[in-house]
């Protein structure tokens, strides 16, 4: 593994990735700092994911219940 951000250690024994945004993992660049907006728009998709995940659980609840 090319050693240019220094993170080596971070990669010994796995292939994880180490979060450096250096290297061309499966995903490809991937940008560290979000802006404001950015982090705003992803936190209001994670929580309608989450209440179509609580849907979902409720609906197969009254399922199992009947």
């Amino acid at each position: 593994m090319d050693d240019e951000c220094g993170c080596a250690a971070h990669h010994e024994g796995h292939e994880s990735h180490c979060g450096c945004g250096m290297h061309g993992h499966e995903r490809g660049y991937r940008r560290r700092f979000l802006t404001k907006a950015e982090k705003t728009e992803k936190l209001k998709s994670y929580a309608e994911e989450l209440k179509k995940e609580l849907k979902a659980v409720e609906e197969r609840i009254k399922e199992l219940q009947t």
